[in-house]
């Protein structure tokens, strides 16, 4: 037998041994489940449903059109991960939460830092991803991404979180180029009464949540809550501690409620501070806080209107590198209104303001240190309805001007046809930019001459032609299987260019740089009964880069793509009988060529009791197959992520 099949058979035992080995103890507690006379419901059903009606319920989601429409009919790539869902995963963070979308990618580098993309083109400074928490964009002008460690929430007080991957710029902007992440909580009026939460164990040491909501009146609802949680260090490829645990605190309140029978208000905020511990150096501090408002009205049956303004702070320094303050102001309003019988349009128009101030060091710079920056943006996009309940054409674009590049177009064409009441097929064509960020024209290193990097002051933006295509069909009641195949068609994306001779310094930022990507998305959920839910996605990805003329770039794209080419997930919800639930949740990852970075797989368990309506007890295991393994990073900083095992206690009353 050849070295090659046996590496091929071991991979297989690697990826589907314990998947079978947690479909058999599942199946043999189903089986002694379904023995007993007196089954019990969900825990957390608030009231008795059949398969049928289960089955029956369409989930809605707004971000693919901004209102609601039926996933089911959605032109999109969209997955909805549920409050149900996160809190029967264990998941005790936003990145945790969000690799129960099997259409992410999501790797942990260390203790608090994440990588998070879709579609490919995943780093640690993934730059292709908008992500929105209540409509707020978190998003920072340095990069062009998000900083994952300030990104908190109650995630009991979620409602979803919307994933779409592909190109959502015609209704978002500028970077939401591969995807979409929204993040939605819970209406005040959902969260009434006292809530807290205990957590303890190993790698999360320990974690703390209250929650208030009561009524103002007849009219309003607010909640507050308060958390802290602290975290231990990953671990250094050898094994020893890699010295970076943190803790962090955040607080915070929401508002709801109606101003007459046609107009809503909402009111939220947010406060945080945390510290980040660094190996031979002070503490990385963070802190930042947001406050937000939206009042909505009902013109009409056919009409409604959406204002939305928020502030956004953040203050992050990292002793003998740098440190930055930054406050963002954003304005956004929208329209959405039926004409006639068979246009559904949705228009609006946005501005925001960052004001960015960087404290530089020795070691890196942006230069100037201190930049005001304005976005411009307006938007339409009409559905039409060709034949009705059965062919729809979506269309629009958004225009959007920044002080980089000047105006930014970004349409999008999109197809649904219903071919019957179970299925649905869709194509689309999209045009998505992601514009320069600071770290692109403005970053120095060192801070002084000679330079060994420089940002390329006339960076232009990064550019993707998207085609899609899809099909969700519903065999029976049962069963649901979703499907998206995509092919990617980049330009001008970012290079690291010499000068001549190719060895000379200083090198700078260019756009020497083109590619294409392909791939597939497979999702499938299978009810096998009331008490239990299998859920299975797969993702093959390829891409490939070439050189612009003239591009001395050497790089060949390994900077900015640090991608799988497959990823395999499979989960089992189990309700058991006496209010106990299993979850078990089994991931497989192939390795990441650019980096190295071996493939692995993983597997995580939570059991939990509810032995009182307001009490819950939970035993969560996560990254079980090992005790400790590589997700992401060069070998030279590479870090490993250890075993974890905590309890928690809910009690809400």
């Amino acid at each position: 037998m050849s070295r090659g099949t046996i590496r091929a058979r071991n991979i297989e035992r690697l990826v589907f041994v314990p998947v079978l080995g947690a479909l058999a103890a599942l199946l043999c507690s189903s089986w002694a489940w379904a023995q007993t006379p007196d089954t019990a419901s969900s825990p957390r059903t608030l009231k008795k449903l059949s398969l049928e009606e289960l089955m029956a319920l369409e989930v809605t989601v707004t971000s693919v059109s901004r209102r609601p429409e039926k996933l089911s009919e959605t032109a999109s790539a969209i997955q909805v991960i549920t409050q149900d869902d996160i809190r029967r995963s264990g998941a005790t963070s936003l990145p945790e939460a969000l690799r129960l979308a099997s259409n992410l990618e999501v790797a942990q580098i260390d203790s608090r830092q994440w990588a998070i993309s879709a579609r490919g083109f995943n780093s640690t400074t993934s730059n292709k991803m908008l992500v929105l928490i209540d409509g707020r964009t978190v998003y920072t002008p340095l990069y062009a991404g998000v900083f994952w460690d300030v990104q908190d929430t109650l995630l009991d007080d979620i409602d979803r979180i919307e994933v779409i991957s592909g190109p959502g710029a015609t209704l978002w902007g500028a970077n939401a180029v591969n995807g979409v992440i929204n993040i939605t909580t819970k209406k005040a009026q959902d969260t009434q009464g006292p809530l807290l939460t205990a957590t303890g164990g190993r790698e999360l040491r320990d974690s703390g949540a209250v929650r208030y909501g009561a009524a103002l009146g007849t009219d309003f609802h607010y909640r507050a809550y308060a958390k802290y949680f602290e975290r231990d260090s990953t671990a250094l490829t050898n094994g020893s501690d890699a010295l970076n645990g943190w803790h962090m605190a955040q607080g915070g309140f929401r508002l709801d409620g109606a101003l007459s029978a046609r107009d809503g208000l909402t009111v939220q905020a947010d406060l945080y501070s945390g510290r980040i511990q660094q190996p031979a150096s002070d503490a990385t501090t963070v802190s930042g806080g947001n406050l937000l408002g939206r009042w909505s009205r009902t013109v009409s049956e056919r009409s409604d209107l959406k204002l939305q303004l928020y502030v956004d702070r953040t203050r992050r320094r990292i002793p003998g590198t740098f440190a930055e303050a930054l406050n963002t102001y954003d304005v956004d309003f929208q329209h959405h209104v039926l004409l006639g019988t068979r246009h559904d349009v949705v228009w609006g128009l946005g501005y925001r303001l960052i004001d960015d101030d960087v404290s530089n060091s020795l070691v890196l710079a942006f230069l100037p240190p201190k930049v005001t920056r304005q976005w411009f943006s307006a938007f339409l996009q009409d559905e039409v309805a060709l034949v009705a309940d059965q062919l729809n054409l979506t269309f629009g674009t958004k225009v959007e001007h920044n002080d980089y590049t000047g105006f930014e177009f970004q349409p999008s064409v999109r197809l649904a046809w219903r071919v019957s009441e179970r299925d649905t097929l869709w194509s689309a064509v999209s045009r998505a930019v992601r514009t320069p960020s600071r770290i692109d024209r403005e970053f120095y290193a060192p801070s002084v001459p000679p330079f060994f990097l420089v940002g390329g002051t006339d960076f232009r933006s990064e550019k993707l032609i998207a085609y899609e295509a899809g099909y969700r069909t519903r065999f029976h009641q049962r069963l649901s299987v979703s499907l998206a195949a995509y092919y990617n068609d980049y330009d001008d994306l970012r290079s690291v260019e010499h000068v001549n001779p190719p060895a000379a310094f200083p090198i700078f930022i260019g756009n020497g740089l083109k590619g294409d990507s392909y791939g597939a998305e497979l999702t499938a959920d299978y009810r096998v009964m009331e008490a239990w839910r299998l859920r299975a996605g797969y993702t093959e990805l390829r891409i490939h880069f070439s050189h612009k003329p003239g591009s001395t770039d050497m790089s060949a794209g390994s900077g900015e793509a640090q991608d799988p080419r497959h990823q395999a997930s499979f989960r089992s919800s189990l309700d058991l009988p006496a209010n106990w639930q299993l979850e078990a949740t089994y991931r497989y990852v192939s390795r990441i060529d650019s980096q190295n970075v071996p493939g692995y797989s993983e597997a995580d368990l939570r059991l939990a009791w509810q032995p009182r309506p307001a009490l819950e007890l939970s035993l969560v295991g996560q990254n079980l197959l090992h005790d400790r393994h590589a997700e992401f990073g060069a070998v030279a900083t590479r870090q490993e992520i250890e075993r974890g095992v905590y309890v928690k206690v809910l009690w809400g009353f």
